[in-house]
């Protein structure tokens, strides 16, 4: 049986394809000759590739945050045919103070950046360990290795979905079913413009939330340095690799923001090590 790195024509599964990242892999992975399922809440988006590629494109509605139709998509998906990739891409971020976040804002984050991701690579484990293995992309960031002011629930979904991936990676090994983490840096997506915005407090207009938020309203794609056509060929090739990582940093923002927040994590870490044996039971 052939593996999934090496079939001659695979089948994708891939979530928020219509715009950003998620459309430049669709676009990529059926240039090089590949099957997509690709899922989108606006499916009309990807007509002209519908068009184009109408044998190897299935396009389906869907809305995350809603998990009956996950579980519909995800099981009509699989009655289907085998899937060899599944990249759980769809994301969108929250802006704002936690305190400023409505209950509902805070819910549908985490639902769509984690418990929906989560939910869709149980789904396919399974089929894919039946079928000798396969491989699932989990979209974070860099903000799932770092977190910055007024992006908290954004920080919780994407640091859960690194926590999550990192223990379904070691369960699966066996059966060469692969998880790769793909963290992207600042991207030209249009994530940035498209972020939704808590209604601003007073009590933190001048906080570093305020001057966050400043920021990112005075920010356009044309200061991002991330090519998303570059990352697709980064994502596709690195399911082709018979020996993937688990974390893939992808974006020169990305290496040097992990790099000094891993480094001042060690650092704090060393400076503990006394307290840390101290709490333990002596003979």
């Amino acid at each position: 049986m052939p593996t999934t790195s090496d079939k001659a024509v695979r089948h994708w599964f891939i979530t928020g394809a219509s715009s950003g990242l998620g459309r430049h892999l669709t676009r990529h992975v059926l240039q090089r000759g590949d099957r997509v399922t690709a899922t989108a809440r606006r499916p009309e988006a990807l007509a002209d590739l519908r068009a184009e590629h109408e044998d190897r494109l299935v396009v389906e509605a869907l809305d995350l945050s809603r998990q009956a139709d996950v579980e519909e998509v995800v099981g009509r998906t699989l009655r289907a045919g085998a899937v060899d990739v599944v990249v759980n891409n769809a994301g969108y971020g929250v802006l704002g103070a936690t305190e400023e976040m409505t209950p509902e804002q805070i819910r549908e984050q985490v639902e769509v950046l984690l418990l929906a991701p989560m939910l869709i690579t149980r789904a396919f484990l399974g089929p894919m360990r039946e079928q000798g293995g396969g491989r699932i992309i989990q979209v974070t960031s860099m903000g799932g290795q770092i977190a910055l002011p007024a992006g908290s629930a954004y920080h919780a979904g994407k640091w859960g979905l690194e926590g999550f991936t990192e223990s379904v990676s070691g369960e699966v090994a066996d059966f060469d079913v692969r998880l790769t983490l793909v963290e992207p840096g600042g991207t030209r997506t249009g994530f940035v413009s498209a972020l939704h915005r808590t209604e601003e407090s007073a009590a933190y207009r001048d906080s570093a939330v305020g001057r966050m938020r400043r920021q990112v309203e005075n920010a356009d794609d044309s200061v991002l340095i991330g090519d998303p056509a570059r990352l697709a060929a980064a994502i596709y090739d690195t399911t082709r690799d018979p020996n993937p990582p688990l974390r893939l940093a992808l974006g020169p923002d990305t290496y040097e923001a992990v790099r000094a927040a891993l480094t001042e994590r060690l650092a704090a870490l060393e400076a503990q090590r006394d307290l840390a044996a101290s709490v333990a039971f002596t003979r």
